[in-house]
This record gives C-alpha cells, structure tokens and sequence, in this order.
C-alpha cells in the first residue's frame, strides 16, 4: 500500500511540473515571444488530429463489418422487419451525416492551423447557407418521424376480434402472465386492490367475474406463430419495461397505466433454432427500465409454438382458481358452482368419484 502511495505522488509531483512547464510555454506564446514553439505545436497536433480520425473512421468501418453478425440479432415478426428498416435508414441518414461533419472538423483543424501572417476569414451571415442547413435537416428529420409514428400508430391501434390476448405483469423482480381460459377465451377482470400472494392472487383478479373463473397462469409465456398477439402490459409496484428482443417488442409497465403491444410473430422457437444453428436457443421477455436492485433477474422464458402445439399447450394448463381451491370461499355463493365447472374443479371430482 505505502509502495502505491509512494508512486501516485511521483506522478502527481511529474504532473504538475508538466503543467507549469505548459503554463509557462502559453505566457511566452502569449506575450509572442516564442512563436517557433506555437507554430511547431500547431503542425504536430494538426497531423494527430488528422491521425486520430483515419484510425477512428477506420477501426469504427472495420468493427461494423468484421462484427455486424454479433451486434444484429434476426428478427422474429412481422412489424419487427419494419422497424429495423426505419432503424436502417435513421442509422444510414445521421451516419452518412456524422461522417461527413467530423471529416471536416478535423479537416479544418489540420488546414486552418496557425500561420504567422495569415489571418482567418469572418462571415457574418449567410442566408442561403442558413436556410439550407435549417430546412434541409428540418425535411429529413420530419419524413423520419413520421414514418416511425405509422409503425407506432399500427402496433398501438385496437387488435383483431381474433388475436391471442396475454396479460403481461411486471413486479419486483419477475415477471407473470395470465391467459384466458379455452371455456370463454376472455381475460378476467382484475382490481390492484385484491392483489394478495399469500392468498394465490398476485394479479389481483376479481374473483366475481364469471371471465376469471378459467383464467390460468403459466410459468411461460407461449404464443403462436403467424398470429396476431396482443399483450396487455401492466405493473405491480414501480416501471417495468417488457422487452422481446427478437420479436421488436418494447413497451413500458407502467403502474396504475396499462399499455398493450400487438405483433404477429413469423418464426417458431425451433425455425429460429435452426437458423442460428444453437439447439438450446430460447426466446426470453427481460425488464429495460432499472426498477432496482434484482433488475437484472427479470428474465422469462418464451416459446414460439405452432398454432397446434400453441392450442394443445393451452389445453393442458391448469386453471389459477383450480391450483388456489380455498379462494372458491371468496366467489359469490350464486357463482360457485359455474366457478367450478369453468375452473374444472367440477370434473376432477367426478374422476376421482369414479376412480373409487
């Protein structure tokens, strides 16, 4: 530790006799009485800065090519291979853009150095010059949004009578969803004030809705390819953001303000197995938006099935109000017996009565 001490004031004390070797080069240049010096500073830095941007440009081109595979994920539906298009083209105009402006910086830094008897010139005002870069940038960047805005508008509007409806919550630090029973193929109503997982209801689904009663609540989030899903989004506690990175999935979980995201995805988990050549590949939903500190944890599995394998999966879940029988004590008395039939609480008994 003293050894390390010892060698941070060595560079502190060579530091600080830099700069006051460089304090006092500037009060010579200052009072112009060593111009060799600004002159030879100027040539070295301007061939740096020169230096500094073909090995930028170049190594920035070269990592883009030789790395594009890895930074690019496929893409998994439908609205997805619209929005990397516009990301394209949005990357395509600024990149183009940011080349050419820092090409002249740099240009100009290296050809307008200092020069003992050149002096710089001094515009004014330039009102064509100023009109261009103004309406010019103004056009560009108004054609971008509005299309960005179409492709948000179309993944926002109402979805389909026919689509897959997954509820979609978020919660320190996980993630659950529900869907709707094949008996009625409609979501339950829910109240945040029912909210209880001691008591199996962590949705805090409305226990008198009739809807409710076939609802079940997987440990996946399973949808089917080459189908509209709409994913109604909501939050338990702080923001969440749900994220299906393949899919182009994202959207906000915004406590006590549900959102919702439609997309058709166009490739099942095994066709994306086979085109990435990995036989352990899955699809997964993470959290984006820090709501703290097990954030890093919010990571759900998600599978792609066929629509045939998407329905016999769904036909084979259990029921939430089945796994969680003593909230039947809390279902209106007049529903109870719809509640177990909906549920199939009825007809597991009728097995078990005939089993014995």
């Amino acid at each position: 530790m003293f050894g390390i001490i010892i060698t941070i004031g060595v560079l502190l004390l060579l530091f600080i006799l830099y700069t006051l070797f460089r304090i006092g080069t500037l009060v010579n240049v200052v009072k112009g009485t060593d111009k060799k010096i600004v002159s030879t500073s100027n040539k070295v830095n301007g061939a740096l800065m020169m230096l500094f941007m073909i090995l930028g440009f170049g190594f920035m081109f070269w990592y883009s090519w030789v790395y594009f595979d890895k930074y690019t994920l496929p893409v998994a539906s439908e609205h997805g291979e619209l929005t990397d298009k516009l990301f394209w083209i949005t990357t395509a105009v600024t990149g183009v853009i940011f080349v050419i402006t820092n090409v002249l910086l740099f240009w100009f830094s290296y050809k307008y150095q200092y020069k003992e008897g050149e002096r710089g010139k001094f515009y004014p005002d330039n009102t064509k010059l100023e009109l261009l870069w103004t309406v010019v940038p103004a056009i560009v960047l108004s054609v971008l949004v509005f299309t960005g805005l179409q492709a948000w508008t179309d993944i926002t509007s109402k979805a389909a009578d026919d689509a897959e409806v997954i509820e979609v919550m978020g919660y320190q630090f996980a993630w659950a969803v529900r869907y709707p029973g094949v008996k009625d193929n409609q979501l339950g109503d829910y109240d945040y004030k029912l909210i209880d997982d001691t008591q199996g209801n962590p949705f805090g689904i409305d226990i008198t809705d009739e809807n409710s009663y076939d609802d079940f609540t997987p440990l996946e989030l399973h949808f089917p390819v080459d189908k509209e899903v709409l994913l109604k989004i909501r939050a338990r506690d702080v923001l969440h953001s749900v994220f299906l990175p393949y899919q182009r999935v994202k959207m906000d979980a915004v406590p006590g303000q549900p959102t919702h995201f439609k997309f058709i995805a166009n490739k099942t988990t095994q066709e994306m197995r086979d085109e990435v050549g990995d036989p352990e590949f899955d699809y997964f939903l993470t959290c984006t938006e820090i709501c703290g500190r097990g954030h890093f944890s919010m990571k759900l599995k998600v599978v792609v099935d066929t629509q045939e394998d998407y329905e016999k999966w769904k036909a084979e879940q259990q029921t939430w109000l089945k796994l969680n029988p003593d909230l039947l004590e809390q279902v209106p008395a007049e529903k109870r017996e719809l509640a177990k039939i909906k549920a199939g609480i009825e007809e597991e008994t009728e097995e078990l009565e005939a089993t014995l």
